[in-house]
């Protein structure tokens, strides 16, 4: 299950974080997609932790949104994890038009539990 952060500059519009929004689920889970963990086109509770908080008064950054996704770590995941940000980081781009972004992908090694 990935959990995918997004902190966004004041002037992003709520359309574009609607955008960001509806888009991330599925784009998240494409771009983690792998063997151990297969993505089969139907989201689920529980598939993707999706957070969007604004930036604060004290933080710093020149990009207008940073998307931050982290999935549990896989040797099929990390030997390609570049490419993996950067098809993310295109497909957010394509769906929300906002090339003033940028993905950060973590590969933690990880467990993960919840009910049903």
């Amino acid at each position: 299950m990935p959990i995918v952060e997004v902190t966004y500059a004041p002037h992003v519009a709520d359309g574009t974080l609607r955008a960001l929004a509806s888009a991330l689920p599925h784009l998240v889970s494409t771009a983690v997609e792998c063997p151990e963990e297969p993505y089969d086109g139907d989201l689920r509770p529980g598939d993707v932790d999706l957070r969007l908080r604004p930036r604060g008064p004290y933080d710093s950054g020149g990009l207008a949104v940073v998307v931050e996704v982290r999935s549990k770590w896989f040797a099929s995941r990390a030997a390609d994890r570049q490419e993996r940000a950067d098809r993310l980081y295109a497909d957010l781009v394509a769906a929300v038009d906002l090339p003033d972004l940028g993905v950060y992908l973590t590969l933690p090694v990880a467990a993960w539990s919840q009910g049903d």
